[in-house]
C-alpha cells in the first residue's frame, strides 16, 4: 500500500473487505470437525468458484490486496477439503461405511456433550 499511510489503510476497504471475508474459511475449517453428511456439494463449488475468482481479482487489482488474497486462498483450500469429503462420503464409501461415518460423528458428539456437562457441574 505505497500511498497509502497505516491509519488510511486500516480505515480502508482494502482492510475491512478481507477481515470481514475471514468468516468464510473460518467457518470451513470449523465444519471440518463435523460429519460430512451435512456437506452442501453445490454450495461448497459455488464457494470454491467464488474464492478462485476472487484470488485472481485480488491479484490483479493495483495496489494488490494480499490480505483478501490470503483469505481466499484460504478458504479454497478449506472448501476444497470440504468437497473432498462430500465426494468420498457421498460417491465412495459404500451405505454400510457411510452408516459407520455417522456412528462415529454421533459418538464424537456425545462424548464432547459429557465432557462439557462434566465440566459445568465441576465449577
Amino acid at each position: 500500500m505505497a500511498g497509502l499511510t497505516w491509519g488510511k489503510y486500516l480505515t480502508s476497504t482494502h482492510f475491512w473487505g478481507p477481515v470481514a471475508n475471514w468468516g468464510l474459511p473460518l467457518a470451513a475449517i470449523a465444519d471440518a470437525q463435523d460429519t460430512p453428511e451435512k456437506i452442501s456439494g453445490k454450495m461448497t463449488t459455488a464457494l470454491c468458484i467464488y474464492s478462485g475468482l476472487f484470488m485472481r481479482f485480488a491479484w490483479k487489482v493495483q495496489p494488490r490486496n494480499m490480505l483478501l488474497f490470503a483469505c481466499h486462498f484460504s478458504n479454497e483450500s478449506a472448501q476444497l477439503f470440504q468437497l473432498l469429503r462430500f465426494y468420498d462420503y457421498h460417491y465412495r464409501q459404500s451405505p454400510e461405511r457411510q452408516e459407520e461415518t455417522r456412528q462415529y460423528f454421533r459418538e464424537k458428539s456425545e462424548k464432547k456433550k459429557l465432557e462439557k456437562e462434566k465440566k459445568a457441574q465441576a465449577q
